[in-house]
C-alpha cells in the first residue's frame, strides 16, 4: 500500500490502484484479488458492478439456495471487493463528510459506524454506505461498486467548495481485498484468526477495527454486514487476501457464497439494493430511510447543512410528505420480479410497480419490494400484482421479512 503525508489546511484526494490491470476474459469484468481462490472453489464467475465476481459455486450442493441457507444457518463467506474503500484522514474530515451524507458522524464514539446516505442537490440518493470513525481525524468508508466513481465525483467537488482545511480523501483503489462472513457461525469462525488477547464477544454491530488477519497485518475487521445476520466485513491487503479466506474456510461451518445468495438474503432482511430499490430519482423518505437522519428533534435534521437537506426536510426538522412509499410485499402464489405493476384492491388502478423480488428459500414463499401510493402503504393493506398479465392477489407486509440478528455486546 502506498503511503503519504498529510498536509495541513489543505483540502485534496489521493487515488492508489492496485490489482485493478487484470480483466476475466470470459466476462470482462475486472478480477478481484479473490479471482483465483473462486475458480478453485468451482465459482460460476459473472459481471457485475464492473468487476469478475460468482454468482454461485458449482459445487453440487443446491447452488444458491444451499449458499443461502449456509449462511442463515452457519456462515457464508462472500468477495465484496468491487465495493469501494475510502480512507479519510485530517481534523475537519467529520465535518467535511456531513457536507456529503446525512448521518450522524461527529456524534460517532470512534471505533464505530453507521449506515447512511449520500445525497444529491435534488434530495435523491447519490448512493448509500457505511461510515466508521475509526479515531479522532480518521474516517473509513464503504461505498457501493457500482456508484463510487459518481460518488467520488461528488466528493471531489465538495472538496472544492469546502476550501482550504484539514481533509484527505484517500481513495483505496484495488489495494484493498474486501471480503464479508455471514452468519450465526461467523463469530466463532472469525475468533480464529484474531490475534490472541482479541474477543470478539464484546465487539458490537457497526463496531470495528484495524487488526491482524491470519497474521496478515494491516486489515480492517467491522461487525456488519448485508444479509440480517450477525457477520464482520474484513478489509485485506489485496496480495494476502487468499491467505485470510483460506484460514476462514478451514472452519468446519464456512463456506463460500455468491452474489445470488447474497441478494435472497438481503432481500429478506429488507435492505435495499442500489440500482434496484434506491436511485437518483428516490429520496429518503420515499425509501422508508429517514431513520438514518435520527428521530424528531435530532441534530441532523434540524441543523440539516447537507447536500439536498431542503429538498425532503422542513426548516425546522419535519419530514416532508411524500406521493409515494418503499414496502414489503407477499402473498402472492409466483415471484414478482423487478417492473411487475402494482394495482390497488380492485386491480383497477395502478399504484405502483416491484424493484427487487425473489422466492425466499428461508419462507419458502414469494416475497417482493416496491413501492406504492402512500395511501396504499400501510402493513395489511390489500393489493393486486400483475405476474406476466395475470392479477395475483397479496399484501403490504412489514419488513423485514425475516428477523435479523444484529449482534449486541453484552
Amino acid at each position: 500500500m502506498l503511503t503519504r503525508t498529510l498536509l495541513s489546511t489543505t483540502s485534496r484526494t489521493l487515488s492508489h490502484r492496485g490489482f485493478a490491470a487484470a480483466v476475466n476474459p470470459d466476462n470482462g469484468g475486472i478480477v478481484t484479488p479473490l479471482e483465483d481462490f473462486h475458480k478453485s472453489q468451482g465459482g460460476k464467475l459473472v459481471e457485475f458492478a464492473g468487476y469478475s465476481l460468482p454468482v454461485l459455486y458449482n459445487k453440487d450442493n443446491g447452488g444458491v439456495l444451499a449458499e443461502h441457507h449456509q449462511t442463515r444457518e452457519r456462515a457464508g463467506l462472500f468477495d465484496v471487493s468491487h465495493m469501494g474503500q475510502i480512507k479519510w484522514h485530517g481534523d475537519d474530515c467529520a465535518d467535511f463528510i456531513e457536507k456529503c451524507v446525512v448521518g450522524d458522524v461527529k456524534g460517532l464514539k470512534p471505533g464505530f459506524g453507521l449506515l447512511t446516505l449520500i445525497t444529491t442537490p435534488e434530495g435523491t440518493i447519490i448512493d448509500d454506505c457505511i461510515v466508521s470513525r475509526a479515531k479522532e481525524g480518521y474516517i473509513y468508508m464503504v461505498v457501493n461498486g457500482a456508484c463510487k466513481h459518481k460518488d467520488m465525483a461528488q466528493f471531489n467537488a465538495e472538496l472544492e467548495k469546502y476550501g482550504s482545511k484539514d481533509v484527505c480523501m484517500e481513495y483505496m483503489e484495488e489495494t484493498l481485498a474486501l471480503t464479508a462472513i455471514q452468519g450465526p457461525k461467523a463469530a466463532e469462525a472469525t475468533q480464529t484468526i484474531m490475534p490472541s488477547g482479541i474477543d470478539l464477544t464484546g465487539v458490537d454491530f457497526m463496531q470495528g477495527f484495524d487488526t491482524e488477519l491470519a497474521g496478515v497485518p494491516g486489515c480492517r475487521i467491522t461487525r456488519c454486514g448485508y444479509t440480517g445476520e450477525d457477520g464482520f466485513e474484513l478489509s485485506i491487503p489485496a496480495g494476502q487476501a487468499e491467505t485470510v479466506v483460506s484460514a476462514l474456510m478451514e472452519h468446519a461451518d464456512v463456506d463460500v457464497a455468491g452474489l445470488g445468495a447474497r441478494d435472497s438474503l438481503r432481500l429478506e432482511a429488507g435492505l435495499c439494493l442500489y440500482g434496484n430499490d434506491i436511485d437518483d430519482t428516490t429520496n429518503p423518505i420515499e425509501a422508508v430511510l429517514g431513520w438514518t437522519l435520527g428521530g424528531k428533534g435530532s441534530r441532523r435534521r434540524t441543523e440539516q447543512g447537507f447536500v439536498g437537506a431542503d429538498k425532503f426536510l422542513k426548516p425546522e426538522g419535519g419530514l416532508m410528505k411524500v406521493s409515494r412509499k418503499r414496502v414489503g410485499i407477499a402473498g402472492m402464489k409466483a415471484p414478482a420480479r423487478g417492473h411487475t405493476e402494482l394495482y390497488d384492491a380492485s386491480g383497477e388502478n395502478k399504484i405502483g410497480e416491484v424493484t427487487s423480488g425473489t422466492f425466499s428459500p428461508t419462507l419458502k414463499k414469494p416475497i417482493a419490494m416496491g413501492y406504492v401510493e402512500t395511501a396504499h402503504a400501510k402493513a395489511g393493506t390489500d393489493i393486486m400484482v400483475n405476474i406476466r398479465g395475470k392479477m395475483q392477489p397479496a399484501k403490504v407486509e412489514k419488513m423485514p421479512f425475516v428477523t435479523t440478528n444484529y449482534y449486541r455486546a453484552p
